[in-house]
């Protein structure tokens, strides 16, 4: 028989429910790991760094990619509070694990680093929270190091949100000064949470994740009445019913409990082994006398990056399938189809959020599922509207119409850029070379200026940030959100071999950077595809133009190695052979190119720590 953790319903007026905010590397897990130890949550014995980051990638890399929520005790003025903190991911990429965490709170700490101020990609969270009308609670981390300036970022802070530069709380999570006054901050400013304990249940899914033995488990917030073990429940969203084997809290490990009241963070399982049928955002009610009414979810995200994904060794297909539905268990925003390449095989076109949330996808692939793969380079999604008024989607740049086409529409986002303003030439300068519009500047103080520019998603999602960082000695940060479409005049540049045309080096570029596109993959494949008997020519072509053309040598074999001497026409004769063989040879012979060439050619991995910070 279950035992449950010893407790009663916590009254909703003692719970405070609130996240971390904060940019890649502001110390973020490093504050949730002092909260966990003040509480006392975690014995001393087994603590360690970084505790809520549960993969190897996230504490190899130093960054958060799954949103976690723990539940700690707190006494303030001899009254005991429950608090649930959701600690949540910094990078861009991660944005939708932020915005599911903000819809299960009240309150919002903004931790700052006061060694370096406030990032777009803060900055972008903090408007997210301050739409869900959070209460905003500034902090200034890392006030212990040397080159810390925290009267400069408080007042910077205070001119963001509007409050007073004394209002901003200064503390170091590494030595835990200040941590315990914040902790009572969030008891006094964060409300409570609001919901009628009588009423109907009703609690949002705000996560889910696959447990290879127990099934589904799906993290809830409770909103309205009350959710026990036993009953039968409904998701109001797909209609489907299940009996609740466990329902619990997390502390930090997950903990059976006698049920979840009203504002109360934890979750329930069960028992299913398809998480699909606990969406992120749905409504769970009881099945008898439950709600009618479902609560406001979120929208679903939208992949922003499409790449192809393909197992090295064409009979790993079957693995790499079910490893991305396991995976997509665990990440809801990733979504893919199969597709085949002449070159590749079998494989699958993936839709990402973002470059790094492409790579940490491939890496896990690679890691948890011991695959080996190979993935072609990034692409987005264009619409083409052909002569005759249809219109196509394209991801690949295989899908591209052979017709007359009458307009494209490419996608664009609205970049967010903050630096020292003494990179501001610099930064525009990279902006308008790739095709950026400035939509405005603004100084957050007099060393620090805020750049916005609507730009097309293709043109950042490469390179961009590794030129920014170089241009900016590292100073800049950047944030970027969808804007809709806009016309613009692309191309697609295929690679010829011989005069057969590789689909897995084609690429849709905008006429303007055609030729150098062009240029560059017919020099590398130069380098990369071994010499054939015969000579092979590789171009670049827009439709029937060919733009570039670069030629690998034939290798020659010394035939007139065996003539001693002799008359001149015997050697012409040997020749004039030699010529017609590999004249023959290039009508039938195909060049291969090799494994190899396609990893060199088409990977990332150039693009790999790009998106890190």
């Amino acid at each position: 028989m279950t035992t449950y953790a010893d407790r009663t319903f916590t009254p909703p007026e003692r719970i405070r429910n609130f996240c971390i905010i904060a940019h890649i590397d502001h110390g973020k897990s490093t504050l949730a790991d002092r909260m966990l130890q003040l509480t006392g949550v975690v014995e001393e014995r087994a603590m360690r760094a970084q505790y809520l980051d549960r993969m190897d990638i996230e504490r190899e890399r130093g960054i958060t990619i799954k949103a976690q929520n723990v539940r700690l005790p707190w006494t303030v003025d001899g009254t005991d509070h429950v608090l649930h903190l959701i600690d949540t991911p910094g990078h861009v990429d991660f944005t939708y694990e932020v915005s599911r965490a903000l819809e299960a709170c009240e309150g919002a700490i903004l931790l700052v680093d006061a060694a370096q101020g406030i990032e777009a990609q803060t900055l972008a969270n903090l408007y997210l929270a301050l739409e869900k009308d959070l209460v905003i609670i500034p902090v200034l981390n890392k006030i212990d190091l040397p080159a810390a300036d925290p009267d400069r970022y408080a007042a910077e802070i205070a001119h963001i949100i509007g409050c007073d530069a004394d209002d901003v709380l200064r503390v170091s999570a590494k030595t835990g000064l200040g941590v315990s006054a914040l902790l009572d901050e969030v008891v006094r400013q964060v409300p409570p949470p609001v919901g009628d304990s009588n009423a109907p249940a009703r609690a949002m899914i705000f996560d889910s994740v696959y447990d290879t033995y127990r099934g589904v488990v799906t993290y809830i917030r409770v909103v309205d009445g009350r959710i026990t073990p036993r009953e039968r429940i409904r998701m109001m969203s797909t209609g489907a019913t299940h009996e609740l084997l466990e329902v619990g809290i997390v502390s930090p490990e997950p903990k059976p409990s006698a049920g979840l009241g009203v504002g109360e963070v934890g979750y329930l399982i069960t028992g299913v082994k398809d998480v699909r049928q606990s969406k992120v955002g749905d409504t769970v009610t009881s099945q008898r006398h439950g709600a009618t009414e479902p609560l406001t979810g979120y929208r679903e995200p939208r992949p922003m990056v499409y790449s192809g994904l393909y197992p090295v060794d064409g009979s790993q297909y079957p693995e790499l399938r079910e490893a991305l539905d396991k995976l997509q268990l665990n990440d809801a925003a990733l979504t893919y189809e199969p597709e085949t390449s002449v070159a590749l095989g079998f494989g699958f076109r993936c839709g990402f959020l973002g470059l790094l949330h492409l790579e940490i996808t491939r890496d896990r692939l690679e890691r948890e599922y011991d695959l080996d793969l190979i993935s072609t380079a990034p692409n987005v999604v264009y619409r083409v509207i052909l002569d005759d008024t249809r219109e196509i989607t394209v991801t690949n740049p295989s899908d591209w119409p052979t017709g007359k086409v009458a307009q494209i529409f490419e996608p664009t986002v609205k970049v967010t850029i903050l630096a020292p303003s003494e990179f501001i030439g610099a930064i525009m300068e990279l902006c308008q070379s790739r095709r950026g519009q400035l939509g405005g500047m603004d100084y957050l103080s007099e060393t620090r200026v805020e750049l916005r520019y609507t730009m097309p998603l293709a043109e950042i999602i490469f390179d961009f940030f590794d030129a920014l960082k170089s241009r900016t000695r590292g100073y800049a940060s950047l944030d970027y959100e969808e804007a809709g479409e806009q016309e613009a005049d692309l191309v697609k540049v295929d690679i010829l071999l011989q005069s057969e045309p590789v689909d897995a080096f084609s690429a849709i570029v905008h006429r303007d950077a055609a030729y150098a596109y062009g240029t560059m993959m017919a020099t590398k494949l130069r380098e990369l595809i071994p010499r054939q008997q015969f000579e092979v020519p590789i171009q670049a072509a827009i439709g029937s133009r060919i733009i570039a053309r670069e030629t690998i040598r034939a290798i020659r074999k010394d035939v007139l190695a065996k003539c001693y001497g002799g008359d001149i026409s015997r050697k012409r004769k040997l020749l004039e052979k030699q010529k017609e063989g590999k004249k023959r040879m290039k009508t039938i012979g195909r060049v291969e190119v090799p494994q190899e060439a396609f990893v060199a050619a088409l990977s990332t991995d150039s693009s790999g720590d790009k998106a890190k910070k």
